[in-house]
């Protein structure tokens, strides 16, 4: 990883901006866990969340031209990644067949002790609990418990009013009250671990430096 942790986010854009694309590592590697934890919340898998933040990232890079200031480089980009994700969930749902459901999926009790005996366990039975949320709630409940965000930051970047993070969040709890058999979070949950970071990272600035030949910034 690059040594350039003293500087900000809005300096490494400013420098990837004046020709130092490779920078552009720094905040790739700097939001990686976040948006992936938010964008697996809103597809509600694995399956596509790598092309989703290639794809966000590559936009983001794309657009550093016009991007303005008026937000932070980590919550512009954090748009990026949740429009195209849910362009993605969209699209995923105009191609599966609709299932009919009369209600909210509640993840099934854990109640069981030896499943609950280590940190690990723990994080597996937290992952599968929130993903059975319905998406709403479950990108809610990512976002302010499990990434730390507060509802301020919450609702802005979902464009929503904080009453309705404040409510998602508050039915999020009580689904998995109903499925846990105690209300912890664990930071632990849905890891963004380095092998994958790395790989993430080298595809975007392969694709970077394949369009421009890491002459031109944007």
């Amino acid at each position: 990883m690059l040594a350039h942790g003293a500087l900000s986010d809005e300096e490494v854009v400013e420098r990837v901006r004046r020709g130092e694309v490779t920078l552009f590592e720094v905040l790739m590697r700097r939001l990686n866990q976040r948006l992936y934890r938010i964008v697996r919340a809103i597809l509600g898998d694995d399956a596509e969340v790598d092309d989703v933040l290639q794809e966000t990232y590559l936009s983001a890079y794309a657009g550093l031209g016009q991007f303005a200031g008026r937000a932070q480089p980590s919550t512009w980009i954090a748009r990026i990644a949740i429009h195209a994700a849910y362009a993605r969930a969209r699209r995923r749902r105009l191609m599966e067949p609709t299932a009919m459901n009369d209600g909210m999926v509640v993840p099934g009790a854990v109640t069981s002790p030896e499943q609950l005996a280590s940190a690990r366990e723990l994080s597996e039975l937290l992952e599968r609990a929130i993903d059975g949320l319905p998406e709403a709630y479950r990108v809610v409940f990512v976002m302010r418990e499990v990434e730390q965000l507060d509802t301020a930051a919450t609702a802005s970047l979902l464009d929503v009013s904080p009453i309705l993070v404040r409510v998602r969040l508050h039915r999020a709890r009580a689904l998995l009250r109903r499925a846990l058999s105690r209300e912890t979070v664990s930071e632990d949950a849905f890891r963004f671990l380095r092998p994958r970071c790395d790989a993430l990272t080298a595809a975007v600035l392969g694709h970077i430096h394949c369009a421009t030949g890491a002459h031109h910034a944007p």
